[in-house]
């Protein structure tokens, strides 16, 4: 008696009016579960090469069509009883198709060659100042290097090298395997040459054979003016050399930049804030404000309030990437005094009632105003 064939989209899993992207992702995740070389289970064989001819039908348009007016008749022959997998050919094109799914031997690796050196980071503390105006710091940097005495070989100087004879000089190994599908070769690379090819027979005595050596390198870098918290320095060539005679990677020095204790950055702009007493803004005064350049004269007009912002142009920090610098903006914070001698009590008192006695009703007095937004 002939066994009923299972509907096609339910061994894929997937509704009927599935898409070709719903139908891939389908049969990937079902050939990665029944494939022979994955699944050792008995069924498992049957149960891909069930799975691979649903694929082949639904994922041609014309015998799609067929399937879902006629059912498994019109199709019988396009793809038949776990026929010839359609569109894949053969067991092999299939295996190309996800060789880098199962370990196959497509995009098998090949005799290695010089490969390039990793990169490195190093975090390097600044201060303000040095971000500023930039500075040379020296740099001690442990990485591996090209082994001077081998010239990065890893044998000894004048020695030979021979071949591998468990490769051949290939540097990989192929091993042929049976399966229901027909042959296959798996490609590793060569355990005793490690990919080379080649034995040393003479290792270098101060690599012992690595071609390249632990080191640390002294080097000189260059912060430039302007620079900021994680901005990164790039120097090419720096990193650690490269296997087999491959060429370096680079350094990259992150910078750390310490808070200063007054001034507050901003982009290129520098922030500070300028504690004043009550007579100073009201009466207006000429003060030292300090810069990252040195002091600078500030005019205070009469009547200043807290909070009012001045500007000092180009007394900011230089512009990393283009011409000029920032500013620098100051703001005025007035200082209330915690403690009164008698005689300062009675004149603030004094000035407080004055205050009051001018005010035309609208306007209260700048002392006034100060104590209502301090709730006194």
């Amino acid at each position: 008696m002939a066994q009923t064939k299972r509907d096609y989209y339910d061994i894929l899993g997937v509704q009927r009016d599935a898409d070709d992207a719903a139908l891939k992702r389908a049969f990937r995740k079902m050939a990665r579960q029944y494939h022979p070389d994955v699944n050792p289970e008995p069924g498992a064989e049957a149960s891909f090469k069930e799975v691979s001819e649903a694929y082949e039908v639904l994922n041609d348009p014309q015998k799609r069509q067929l399937y879902d007016q006629y059912g498994h008749a019109g199709v019988n022959g396009a793809g038949g009883e776990y026929g010839n997998f359609g569109g894949f050919g053969s067991f092999a094109d299939i295996f190309e198709q996800f060789g880098s799914i199962f370990g196959g031997a497509a995009g098998a690796p090949g005799r290695r060659g010089p490969q390039r050196g990793a990169d490195l980071r190093y975090d390097l503390t600044i201060t303000f100042e040095e971000a500023v105006f930039g500075s040379e710091k020296e740099l001690s940097i442990p990485r591996w290097e090209s082994c001077v005495r081998c010239e990065g070989k890893g044998a000894e100087p004048n020695s030979e090298l021979k071949r591998c004879t468990q490769c051949n000089g290939t540097g990989e190994l192929r091993k042929v395997q049976q399966s229901f599908f027909g042959q296959f070769v798996n490609v590793t690379v060569c355990n005793r040459c490690r990919g080379e090819g080649q034995i040393i027979s003479t290792p270098c005595k101060e690599c012992k054979g690595e071609g390249r050596v632990h080191a640390t390198k002294v080097l000189n870098v260059k912060i430039p003016p302007g620079v900021d918290n994680d901005q990164q320095i790039r120097l090419t060539g720096e990193g650690e050399s490269g296997p087999h005679g491959g060429i370096p990677g680079n350094l990259y020095v992150v910078l750390n930049v310490k808070p200063h204790a007054q001034f507050k950055r901003d982009g290129a702009d520098i922030h500070i804030e300028l504690p004043l007493s009550f007579p100073s803004a009201a009466l207006g005064i000429q003060v030292d404000v300090p810069t990252i350049d040195g002091t600078e004269k500030l005019t205070i007009p009469a009547g200043t309030q807290t909070g009012k912002m001045f500007r000092l142009r180009d007394k900011g920090i230089p512009r990393l990437r283009s011409m000029g610098r920032g500013d620098q903006y100051v703001t005025v914070k007035l200082r209330t005094p915690s403690t009164l001698s008698s005689r300062e009590r009675e004149l603030y008192e004094e000035l407080s009632s004055l205050s009051a006695q001018h005010g035309d009703g609208h306007e209260r007095g700048f002392f006034s105003k100060v104590k209502d937004s301090l709730g006194i």
